[in-house]
């Protein structure tokens, strides 16, 4: 990431420095999940669709600790390897809006919530900016050298502090995670003058 663009990591300190961990981004491009592996402060387990493990890359993706995913079918093996890096105390990163989009959290999916109702990690939001852009020289990437903000902010617990695992919990949750995600979103415009 520091050899094509010029990353610029805030609020890094804010990150627990042991202890399972939700890490919650947007997702406005390819680039954002390997931006986030590349400059969190700890390594962390995205669940990345199955359709990226093919060929080369499915070892390189596995051995650096992503999980596939079916996107179109509830897949109880991902959720059980995602439990398990939480249950370990690791980091797992989600995009909640659940695929690339406007990376504004308009519309989350339940996911983020299911696995912090069921094991009561805090949830982290970072905020990817200047990832979007079209480069000229490859239309796909950012520019080569342009800078691109990560912006961590402080972690939350989304749950109402039950301990319930109903529909209503996660509901709750869902729309916790999401005004907390959008204030951040704003926060981290603000702070990088991105707004």
């Amino acid at each position: 990431m520091n050899g094509c663009w010029r990353p610029r990591v805030l609020g890094a300190w804010r990150f627990p420095a042991s202890g399972p961990v939700i890490l919650a981004g947007n997702h406005a491009h390819n680039i954002d999940g390997p931006m986030l592996i590349g400059t969190a402060p700890r390594p962390v387990h995205f669940l990345v669709k199955q359709e990226a493990f093919i060929g080369p890359l499915d070892p390189f993706l596995r051995g650096i600790g992503q999980l596939p995913v079916d996107r179109g079918r509830p897949d109880r093996a991902a959720i059980s390897a995602a439990l398990g890096v939480l249950e370990r105390g690791g980091v797992l990163g989600i995009f909640p809006e659940g695929t690339r989009g406007a990376g504004d959290f308009a519309e989350l999916r339940s996911g983020l919530a299911y696995f912090a109702v069921r094991t009561g990690a805090p949830v982290v939001p970072v905020a990817v900016l200047g990832s979007a852009r079209a480069g000229r020289l490859i239309p796909a990437l950012p520019p080569l050298g342009s800078r691109i903000d990560v912006v961590f902010g402080d972690p939350f617990d989304p749950t109402d502090g039950s301990g319930r695992r109903t529909r209503s919990a996660l509901d709750t949750a869902t729309a916790r995670i999401q005004k907390q995600l959008t204030a951040h979103l704003e926060y981290a415009r603000r702070a990088t003058g991105r707004g």
